[in-house]
């Protein structure tokens, strides 16, 4: 299997992290666990025109979209299935980025999985056709880049809410109070502000944010000690770090590097 990402050009890459692509054929047919990033994304198979969905505590499918599907910020894991043969092209928006291309408050897509057409119409299926005429990964990230330019309208950025988020980035542990201070909002009209933005609450967002921080030090140094991690991640203790991992994975942070697929979001489901 093959994994490429691609970084788009100004005025995109202010509110989209990257692009990506994964291709492959006679590969093992598996169910994945992708865990929560609290941020949005778009998938585009290119193999067929439908995605599955499944339930991720019986791990049955219940449903499915059309081949491109938007996945609102997320803070529950979700499955996915890998068949033989895959060709997979995706974006990974910056928080609170989906605003630039999507006309409804990011908090109505949380932990939803939905066709991107019930947005898009009639341009969702026109983005895929598009995609299918190129036969290099290369091309079909122009493609998706030249779209794009045309679908950004002006996002309805909060200057509170980016500089929250910059905040939030900057601290291992911040206090969501301290900073909702410094923005002269209230408690409440500032979550939904967030919330609207983002597609998740500010606490909530840390929380993901700290547990991504984990699987980062994780991957970058499977053997670095448990403890090291919790402080250097602002959890409690272990006991903390647990509970999140059972919270966001379903699983221990033993099972976790048991299960670890090729991405540090991927859980590799047994048979």
């Amino acid at each position: 299997m093959t994994y490429q990402t691609y970084i788009p050009r100004s005025p995109l890459s202010r509110f989209i992290e990257f692009f990506w692509m994964r291709k492959g054929d006679n590969l093992a047919a598996l169910q994945t666990r992708l865990l929560p990033m609290a941020t949005v994304e778009l998938v585009i198979n290119l193999y067929e025109d439908r995605i599955p969905l499944f339930d991720r505590q019986s791990r049955v499918q219940r449903s499915s979209t059309s081949g491109i599907m938007l996945c609102g910020a997320h803070s529950e894991n979700f499955i996915i299935c890998d068949t033989r043969e895959i060709s997979v092209m995706g974006i990974h928006f910056k928080p609170g980025g989906g605003t630039a291309f999507f006309d409804l408050p990011a908090g109505e897509l949380h932990n939803e999985l939905i066709s991107l057409d019930e947005l898009w119409k009639t341009r969702a299926s026109e983005l895929r056709d598009r995609l299918l005429q190129k036969s290099t990964s290369g091309a079909q990230f122009l493609v998706l880049e030249q779209f794009l330019m045309q679908m950004m309208r002006s996002p309805n950025y909060h200057s509170a809410i980016n500089f929250a988020l910059q905040q939030f980035r900057q601290s291992v542990s911040p206090t969501v109070s301290t900073v909702i201070e410094q923005t002269g909002f209230s408690f409440r009209h500032f979550n939904q502000l967030f919330r609207d933005q983002v597609g998740v609450t500010p606490k909530l967002f840390c929380r993901i944010q700290r547990f991504q921080k984990v699987l980062e030090m994780l991957s970058e140094k499977p053997t670095t000690a448990w403890m090291d991690i919790v402080f250097a991640c602002g959890y409690f203790d272990q006991a903390h770090l647990i509970h999140d991992f059972r919270a966001f994975a379903d699983c221990t942070p033993t099972q976790y590097l048991a299960q670890r697929g090729f991405h540090p979001c991927h859980i590799v489901l047994p048979d």
